[in-house]
């Protein structure tokens, strides 16, 4: 046993004490520990055990002793009924979805009950729990700062694994095969795949950039510019296109929304981007200005969508079969059609799921089940703009960096993405519920001052009055 895997393993036993005395900070440790969860030598499973693992483990202590002390530190649940409804209709929608699998698996043979079970379900839902217990924990400034850094922290130290491994050749060089045979060794090395390490990279870059205001301190000013860099270079060297596109679409939204001056620097941008980043840039255009045989550029659609268009259609059409409740979990599989398309195409079209987020979900769920979801995402967005758009710093903060995760997610979604949460997708949930907890907290206070002549706040969260508490 090395090294690395001791250290590892005292600390999460340290967490699983130090939960009976604060379940909140090691919640945030929980969070941390998501930057080497799929590590390639990370623990999987502890006594041969399926599902018994060091990340389940210490959630599952973190989540009695949250049980535990709720009664005791005063927290009453009050998380409003509109959110609280939507959420439990999304989770209804994927314990749908799994029955119609268990019960219906045609063309998904090879694939027990308690997999879909496991897979589908439990390790689903579970990667929105910590969001909740964030959503119930953060009753203080220093809570809601804890939270948010750990969340920053988390994916700098994701993107420190990639430029670790990742060659910088693969962004700055200028040989466009580097990027891709490097990339194809990520999923191993940090656990998680290249496609959505750019996505998560793209969003987080962003992220930090809407923190930036909350240091006061000169002292930190420099390392978190330097966090920024290492995070921006380490998505650059992913080769994830509709990572880099989702990050390049993200800041425009974001600048449009509050960043207005800095849309001036967009051509200087565009102008530096493929001079410092010649590899990535190459890999981002791949496909366009192609020559033909008459000498004519023209586009290539197979090489700009990966082959989607091929199979795209073939979705649609699946879709149509079903538009209003859909087909259930792992539709692709059960209907036939990852198979047809095997058949059709060959090995290199043989997918598993569409590679588009809003195809997916219409795909497993319909119309009706697809509703709920599209709602939810938009109420995030929604709360994460009037967050983002505040003259708190804190505030501007916590929105910034759901809005960032959030719309790099779905505008990747167009070619990739999945819609059910995924253990890449636990930050952007925590995320989102940090939102909730600030956008509400604030309504709450505004509405108080607003109605009456004597407000007390006391009993209220104060980062959302002042900001004189800074890192």
């Amino acid at each position: 046993m090395s090294i690395r895997i001791v250290a590892l393993y005292i600390f999460v036993f340290s967490l699983c004490i130090y939960a009976w005395k604060d379940w909140f900070k090691s919640l945030c440790g929980l969070i941390l520990l998501m930057a080497v969860i799929e590590h390639g030598d990370m623990p999987k499973s502890l006594l041969g055990i399926q599902g018994l693992n060091l990340w389940n483990v210490l959630f599952a202590v973190i989540f009695i002793a949250w049980l535990t002390n709720r009664r005791r530190e005063g927290l009453i649940w009050d998380m409003p009924r509109h959110i609280a409804i939507l959420l439990l209709m999304c989770i209804g929608v994927i314990v749908i979805g799994v029955v119609r699998a268990i019960f219906d698996r045609g063309e998904f043979q090879g694939y027990s009950t308690g997999n879909l079970i496991s897979e589908e379900l439990i390790n689903t839902i579970k990667w929105v729990l910590p969001g909740l217990l964030l959503f119930d924990g953060c009753r203080s400034r220093k809570r809601v700062v804890i939270a948010l850094v750990c969340l920053l922290v988390m994916y700098f130290l994701i993107a420190v694994q990639v430029v670790r491994y990742m060659p910088p050749e693969a962004a700055i060089g200028s040989n466009a095969y580097v990027i891709m045979h490097s990339r194809m060794g990520l999923n191993e090395s940090v656990g998680y795949q290249a496609t959505d390490l750019s996505v998560l990279l793209g969003g987080a870059c962003w992220g930090l950039i809407s923190s930036l205001p909350l240091i006061r301190k000169k002292i930190y000013k420099l390392p978190a510019l330097v966090a920024i860099c290492i995070v921006a270079f380490g998505q650059a060297t992913t080769g994830g296109r509709a990572g880099y596109a989702a990050w390049a679409a993200t800041g425009l939204l974001m600048c449009i929304i509050k960043w207005r001056k800095y849309l001036l620097l967009t051509p200087v941008i565009i102008v530096l981007l493929p001079i410092i980043f010649p590899n990535a840039t190459a890999r981002m255009l791949q496909g366009f200005g192609r020559t033909d045989i008459s000498g004519e550029t023209t586009v290539d659609e197979v090489t700009v969508l990966s082959g989607r268009n091929l199979f795209w259609p073939h979705v649609v059409d699946t879709i149509w079969e079903s538009p209003v409740i859909g087909h259930g979990r792992r539709a692709m599989q059960r209907t036939g059609l990852t198979q047809f398309l095997l058949e059709k195409y060959g090995p290199h079209e043989a997918v598993e799921h569409p590679h588009n987020l809003y195809y997916e979900t219409l795909l497993d769920n319909g119309i009706l089940g697809s509703l709920p979801i599209f709602f939810l995402w938009g109420i995030i967005v929604c709360y994460s703009i009037r967050l983002f758009i505040s003259k708190n710093h804190l505030c501007s903060a916590v929105g910034g960096l759901s809005l960032s995760l959030m719309l790099t997610s779905l505008i990747s979604g167009i070619a990739g993405q999945h819609w059910a949460p995924l253990e890449h997708t636990l930050g952007i949930w925590a995320s989102a519920f940090l939102t909730f907890r600030v956008y509400f907290e604030e309504r709450k206070i505004r509405s108080c001052a607003m109605n009456d002549n004597y407000c007390d706040v006391s009993s209220q969260l104060p980062f959302v009055v002042t900001d004189s508490t800074h890192m």
